[in-house]
């Protein structure tokens, strides 16, 4: 299992990359991962080419929910940012679920 520390690094680097993609302009939009693994639900802001604002909170203290959310193992996640694992077949396998508005997803479809 990987560590929290791991966990922010590796969303740091996959949402940093996904919000500088031009594809990603304009986009203003609450985000969340959560790893059941750890019990942690890490929450930002995707917003003017950056992420903003990350934060670690315990999963039982979460109430709102974001406009993008993903769930995966912390050990999946450290997987996709090492090139071990490809975001498309692990969401097919239900290794990483993605849950988004519509439109949010078709955006999203063409940066991943």
């Amino acid at each position: 299992m990987a560590t929290m520390e791991q966990c922010m690094t590796a969303l740091k680097g996959i949402l940093g990359d996904l919000a500088a993609n031009p594809a990603a302009q304009g986009l203003d939009r609450s985000l969340s991962c959560r790893f059941p693994d750890l019990g942690q639900i890490v929450r930002g802001r995707l917003a003017r080419g950056s992420v903003h604002e990350l934060r670690a909170e315990p999963e039982e203290q979460s109430l709102e929910k974001a406009d993008i959310r993903l769930t995966m193992s912390s050990d999946d996640l450290v997987a996709l940012t090492e090139g071990r694992l490809s975001f498309g077949p692990a969401w097919a396998s239900g290794r990483v679920k993605l849950e988004a508005g519509l439109r949010d997803l078709l955006r999203l479809r063409a940066l991943l």
